[in-house]
């Protein structure tokens, strides 16, 4: 198999970006969009713009942007290609989460399934200090691991689907967890992806993650300036991740 790689990223964030609307097509973050805007609408704050922080192909986002301005921050070049051609009205940045600093505050400010890639406690903070640096005071944070140590559990999945363009892609996940002692999970990825002419290429990335238990992710939000700080058990479990964080930055 071919292995895709580039340096400091996947490659299926890389090399491979440009398949992304077959292998995530935006059509399946309607469900989760329309979730984050009514966690936004009961936050009991003016929300208005939206700090989308590791947003990815902004596929996500492309449900939001009609309702708010979204500020969009990812460390793949690539990636961020693919968003503005969803996106050519939003704001791009090329950054890395931890680190990104900007003289802009955001009324809200979302964390979705990029913020898994922080890989240690001293990253996952980071990219929370950078979270609380642009969330105004009174403004809220919305994070959301795709899981939390207490709910993860090893899985496969797939998933992709077929291009108006001829186009098709198609991907198999595997996780697990090499040793339930670090705070690391590594999922496995098998992408087979067929161009116009129907040649087919099957490419293979490997992806370690930060998995983190729910009083780890309350304390770095804690000791990165919010409160309060929630864990939320979602009503619709399908639609949202199994516990997700809303945390206010203070007034003070």
């Amino acid at each position: 198999m071919e292995e895709i790689t580039g340096p400091d990223l996947p490659g299926m964030y890389v090399e491979a970006a440009p398949w992304w609307p077959l292998l995530s097509p935006p059509e399946e973050y309607v469900d989760e969009a329309e979730h984050l805007r009514g966690l936004l609408a009961r936050a009991g704050t003016d929300v208005r713009n939206v700090l989308d922080l590791g947003s990815g192909g902004g596929h996500l986002a492309s449900h939001l942007t009609a309702y708010l301005d979204v500020c969009l921050v990812d460390l793949s070049p690539a990636m961020l290609e693919v968003s503005r051609k969803l996106n050519p009205g939003s704001e791009h940045v090329c950054a890395d989460m931890r680190t990104w600093r900007s003289d802009r505050l955001f009324d809200a400010v979302i964390l979705h399934d990029a913020i898994d890639y922080m890989a240690s406690r001293e990253d996952l903070a980071a990219a929370l200090a950078t979270a609380y640096a642009h969330c105004r005071p009174g403004g809220i944070v919305v994070a959301l691991p795709d899981e939390t140590r207490e709910t993860y559990s090893a899985s496969t999945g797939h998933g992709g689907v077929d291009g108006p363009d001829g186009r098709g892609a198609r991907f198999l996940t595997w996780s697990w967890d090499p040793d339930p002692a670090d705070d690391t999970v590594t999922t496995q990825y098998v992408m087979a992806l067929r161009e116009r002419d129907g040649t087919v290429r099957v490419v293979h990335d490997e992806h370690v993650t930060g998995i983190f238990s729910i009083a780890t992710w309350i304390d770095l939000l804690t000791e990165a300036g919010f409160d309060p700080v929630d864990a939320v058990e979602p009503d619709e479990p399908d639609v949202a991740p199994d516990v997700f964080f809303v945390a206010r930055r203070p007034l003070g």
